[in-house]
């Protein structure tokens, strides 16, 4: 094999080496600079126009990224011609001790050519402290839920090269806020008005569950407090007036 080949031994791919100056030559940058930052360019011009903050993502204090939610995720997959396919590559389902955990693989496959564009892995156990109030046994399928979320956010944030402009999973990491009596509990009046204007808006139950998860730590509208229930409607009714 000559010094302008490349050799591969010992599963170890070497590069060509410079007979001259005795260096070895890396791989040639396929992208330019300037291709490189049209790209970022119109994926942040993207963000701007077409995503919503608190539905496609949001932001939480102490980080100074947003976090990518799954309906923003969904969109970028969308606007960047990807098919996903999701599969679970562990699992564990233990009946007896209510203890249930699964690994997830999202593949990213390119709409034009059919070619794998990136894999995405996501995790997720019924022990996380989120789940630790909650009856093992009602939420197998929220937690397998989670973890292809969380394997669909690493894939588009991989795919997109958006991991500049958002992180994963934030909110996932929160501590539930302590909350001083039933007192404090959102009014009846309150919900209703919760889910007239989410009916008016047309969003589905998990957009909003994510709105709440992401802004309040908590999944249903009932566990909300009064002053968030506030602030959750004023979020629906300036979103609603933007769409």
């Amino acid at each position: 094999m000559t010094s302008n080949q490349q050799s591969v031994s010992n599963n170890v791919l070497h590069f060509s080496t410079d007979g001259a100056a005795g260096k070895q030559s890396l791989p040639n940058i396929v992208v330019s600079s300037s291709e490189s930052k049209q790209r970022i360019e119109e994926l942040q011009t993207f963000v701007q126009d077409c995503m919503v903050k608190g539905v496609d993502y949001g932001s939480v204090d102490g980080f100074s990224k947003p976090t990518l939610l799954k309906p923003g995720a969904e969109k970028l997959c969308d606007v960047f011609g990807f098919s996903k396919t999701a599969d679970v590559v562990n699992r564990i389902e233990q009946w007896e001790s209510g203890i249930f955990a699964y690994e997830v693989k999202m593949t990213l496959v390119r709409k034009d050519n059919g070619g794998i564009e990136a894999e995405g892995l996501g995790f997720c156990n019924s022990k996380e402290s989120s789940f630790q109030q909650q009856d093992p046994y009602t939420i197998v399928n929220t937690v397998l839920k989670m973890a292809k979320k969380r394997a669909l956010i690493d894939a588009v944030l991989s795919a997109t090269r958006s991991s500049g402009i958002f992180t994963q999973d934030i909110e996932d990491i929160q501590k539930p806020k302590n909350r001083s009596s039933a007192e404090d509990k959102a009014t009846r009046a309150q919900l209703q008005m919760i889910f007239r204007t989410v009916d008016e808006l047309d969003m589905s139950t998990d957009v909003a569950k994510e709105m709440m998860k992401m802004n309040f730590n908590v999944e249903r509208s009932p566990e909300l407090t009064k002053k968030q229930a506030s602030t959750f409607i004023k979020d629906l009714i300036i979103l609603k007036e933007t769409l």
